[in-house]
């Protein structure tokens, strides 16, 4: 893993606490990345004109790498873009189930089309107040996110599971942007019918690329109208035979940021997702003891069983100055400053925060 690690030259200098807001770049995407343009350089349309190729290796590693047929599978720029084209075609006023303080890209979409919108509360028991909700009233939709952007707290998705065997009618739609790329993921098996994700987080997939996986039969729920040229790849007669999935390429992709996310995700099975959730799952045991015995971790985080690798600290603009001083790159988010651990940060680092807070 040190051989790894040494790919990311800004752990050289800082504790890099931030995956949560933005992934890193590694010397392997970076010479991607430069021979991609030197081909472009050189060759001009005649190297574009085999984008197709590399935009469809990108939808058949995305649909490898998670669990999707590669029909299923849409590119987009990132989540929100994909998001909001979905809901284009929402029809009819829709119930939806939201979590209160919900990533704003999930929520405000619903909120600003009219949909008849609820709450669930974000605490300990997450997945309860779900399921009473649920329970109690008549919902079409559920949407969420996998990980919770503010304080980590990650819904438990074998609940997810049972909730749409009990409820099969009940579309659920996620976001994966918190959560892929931090262990072992299969859309098929989730019960998830719409999970979309942006890949500049733990996918290391860089900025302007993102994905949409759709379930069985979602065709028939949503009828989005986007449409453009690249939609039917260039053939003029297929104007009326779009499928679902290209619904949401409406126009040219570009091939230096797909053509890095599908860089990142063989990089990422390189290492092996196995060996990457152990040692977040490590990270994350010994953060969340740790923090929890300094007293500065929220109730409902310190409750649950299943955490991810986010974690919100009691702390404000001073503490966050002292730790960006001592060059620890965190965040401030909602009441306090947010810690997110990735497969290249290790257990030292996590005793280096516990030193400076104490």
């Amino acid at each position: 893993m040190q051989k790894i690690i040494k790919q990311f030259p800004v752990l050289s200098q800082y504790t890099y606490l931030n995956t949560a807001t933005s992934g890193l770049l590694y010397d392997g995407l970076l010479e991607w990345r430069q021979e991609h343009d030197l081909d472009f350089l050189i060759g001009g349309s005649q190297m574009k004109m085999s984008s197709h190729i590399l935009l469809d290796d990108t939808r058949n590693s995305i649909g490898d790498f998670f669990g999707c047929p590669k029909e299923n599978v849409a590119l987009v720029p990132n989540f929100s873009m994909g998001l909001n084209l979905l809901l284009e075609g929402i029809g009819r006023e829709r119930n939806v189930l939201l979590l209160k303080g919900d990533y704003p890209s999930v929520n405000w979409p619903f909120e600003s089309r009219g949909c008849k919108v609820d709450y669930a509360e974000i605490n300990e028991n997450l997945e309860e107040n779900i399921y009473n909700k649920i329970k109690t009233g008549h919902f079409d939709i559920l949407a969420l996110s996998l990980v919770q952007w503010l304080n980590g707290i990650k819904i438990d998705l074998e609940f997810l599971r049972q909730l749409k065997e009990e409820f099969p009618n009940l579309i659920i739609i996620a976001d994966g942007t918190q959560y892929l790329g931090t262990e072992n993921f299969n859309f098929k098996e989730s019960g998830i019918d719409v999970l979309a994700a942006s890949s500049y987080k733990w996918l290391l997939g860089g900025y302007g690329n993102g994905f949409m996986m759709f379930g069985v039969g979602m065709e028939d729920k949503f009828t989005p109208l986007s449409s453009g040229f690249n939609a039917v790849q260039g053939k003029l007669e297929d104007k009326e035979r779009i499928s679902f999935a290209k619904r949401f390429e409406p126009g040219h992709l570009d091939t230096l940021n797909f053509g890095s996310l599908k860089y990142s995700l063989g990089f990422l099975s390189d290492i092996g997702m196995e060996r990457i959730g152990d040692k977040i799952g490590k990270l994350t045991h010994k953060a969340k003891e740790s923090l929890e015995g300094l007293g500065v971790l929220e109730e409902a985080v310190v409750s649950r069983k299943d955490h991810s690798s986010i974690f919100n600290i009691k702390g404000g603009k001073e503490m966050y100055d002292k730790l960006m001083r001592q060059n620890v790159i965190c965040a401030l988010r909602g009441s306090g400053i947010r810690l997110s651990f990735h497969f290249y940060n290790t257990e030292n680092e996590i005793d280096k925060i516990v030193g400076i807070l104490k």
